[in-house]
């Protein structure tokens, strides 16, 4: 129970620092070498309350969800690390001594992919967990969350299309394109629908390879 209470904090602080790492009109770039310091650690700690899933990773049997949870995992972990590494290779501020551990246009071209697609992986992550802990709420409780959850989606996705986040995923543009006249709140608040839209994706998914996962015979 200590070891799961531990993680949801974690977790909770990572999607923190995440939504502000996204934000970096409103930290400007010192805080936002530190809190990608922060979010360096508190992947590092994660990895250490998830020992155990590392050990049993060859064992058991394997069902959809558990493939597609897995995958995910591990997409998520490499998208964090060479965020991290391809960061701390342009630091100015918290680790300057690490500046030009590659070349500074190859590391800000992957950085700003790699960042937008930690965000998108981190969102599915969230939501694959969504159902578990939802699953003591009553009916009417369920069902006023769904709507709740779909809404906010569907608002993130009108975001993510605007601000074309696909063209940051797909390695289209060299440079964020960012709204410095926007108020802070209102940066956070977009870049949380958008989280919101894929753990909306994450919970959904989840839920349906479940089923699946139940119908299936485990390999």
């Amino acid at each position: 129970m200590k070891r799961n209470t531990g993680k949801h904090i974690i977790d909770i602080a990572m999607t923190v620092v995440l939504l502000c790492l996204m934000a970096y009109q409103v930290t400007g770039e010192e805080a936002h070498e530190w809190c990608g310091i922060a979010m360096t650690a508190l992947v590092i700690v994660h990895q250490i309350l998830n020992r155990r899933w590392y050990s049993a990773l060859l064992k058991g049997k394997y069902h959809a969800y558990r493939i597609a949870a897995t995958v995910l995992n591990i997409l998520l972990l490499a998208a964090f690390a060479l965020t991290a590494f391809c960061g701390m290779s342009m630091s100015g501020h918290a680790v300057p001594f690490l500046y030009g551990m590659v070349r500074v246009s190859f590391a800000r071209q992957m950085h700003l992919s790699m960042s937008h697609w930690a965000f998108v992986l981190m969102g599915l992550h969230l939501g694959f967990h969504i159902p578990a802990m939802a699953a003591k709420l009553g009916k009417k409780a369920k069902t006023a969350l769904t709507a709740a959850f779909l809404c906010a989606a569907g608002v993130g996705l009108h975001l993510f299309l605007r601000r074309g986040m696909a063209d940051y995923l797909m390695f289209r543009v060299p440079f964020a394109f960012l709204d410095y006249d926007k108020a802070a709140w209102m940066v956070l608040l977009e870049n949380l629908l958008m989280l919101l839209l894929w753990a909306f994706l994450g919970s959904t998914g989840s839920l349906l390879l479940r089923k699946i996962g139940r119908t299936e015979k485990p390999t």
